[in-house]
């Protein structure tokens, strides 16, 4: 059992969290916006109390900040997220300080800006699904098992390979990976189509008009990229903004051309990083104006 804190560390967690109150009012004041930040993997609860933390904010503003930054999860527990966040606000912008992958990523995606600079990566969407105790990207067992089968049709399948097809093969996790990689797509292609391509009016080159059918063409695009782990070899390998803009043809908002914005962004995330190692709330922490929620083993 953890011990309980002294009155004299109590006294130094109430200051620290006045300072970050004080942080995240500038950074609303900067971004007009209410501000909510999450860190922490996206696993049931962290949907329920995201959900609490937005509706204790009173009164909402029409906009919301969201700051992020998350290895990444379930990509049901990101569609949930956003559905709270779209119930309670008209306007929602995510800001990347450091990283936000997997299904993070796809949550980044619902919103109507993504911000980044040039130290923030968004990640490859690729799934999460739960083996043996452990998260484990789920299109690399979808990839891997679709070689075997394409080795056994050329007649190249080992013993010692088809020994694992025949052990490891499961109809129905197949199944659920196919669909998870597929949600994911959907999710992306409505969401970009929805929120982040509503003001694409005219293509930049050329000046033509830009109709439902070219959005979601592009919307699928930028989703079959994120969601290729070849082209990124790895599920955990973090997408810089600059890749993102240039490979992936991604609009993303630097907010370190705004200096204002960006030191509100960095004063404010750097004391809640800190505050979350002192207080060892390493599973995930909530934090809106008034409100801090840690979780962990303190």
């Amino acid at each position: 059992m953890a011990s309980q804190p002294s009155q004299a560390e109590r006294d130094s967690n109430r200051i620290i969290e006045g300072q970050l109150d004080a942080r995240l009012a500038a950074l609303e004041a900067a971004a007009g916006a209410d501000v909510i930040a999450y860190l922490g993997d996206m696993y049931s609860p962290a949907d329920d109390w995201i959900k609490d933390a937005v509706e204790a904010i009173t009164p909402h503003r029409r906009a919301v900040a969201f700051l992020i930054e998350t290895p990444g999860g379930f990509i049901t527990v990101a569609e949930r997220i956003a559905r709270i966040l779209r119930h309670h606000y008209r306007r929602v912008d995510f800001f990347v300080p450091t990283y936000a992958m997997s299904a993070g990523t796809v949550l980044v995606m619902s919103g109507d800006s993504i911000y980044m600079d040039y130290a923030s990566t968004l990640g490859p969407i690729d799934p999460q699904i739960r083996k043996e105790g452990q998260q484990v990207p789920a299109l690399g067992y979808l990839r891997q098992f679709e070689r075997l089968v394409d080795k056994s049709a050329n007649g190249k399948l080992t013993t010692a390979e088809l020994a694992y097809l025949l052990q490891n093969f499961d109809p129905a996790a197949l199944y659920q990976y196919e669909q998870e990689e597929e949600l994911s797509i959907k999710l992306l292609e409505e969401w970009l189509v929805k929120y982040k391509f509503k003001n694409w009016k005219k293509t930049q080159t050329q000046k033509l008009k830009v109709t439902k059918k070219m959005k979601v063409a592009r919307a699928n695009e930028i989703a079959k990229k994120l969601n290729n782990t070849a082209l990124w070899h790895s599920h955990s390998r973090g997408i810089p903004m600059e890749v993102l803009r240039r490979d992936v043809k991604l609009l993303i908002d630097d907010f370190g051309l705004n200096e204002a914005l960006s030191q509100a962004v960095h004063d404010y995330f750097r004391l809640l990083q800190d505050y979350q190692m002192r207080r060892s709330h390493f599973l995930m922490v909530i934090h809106t104006k008034g409100r801090y929620l840690g979780y962990g083993s303190n």
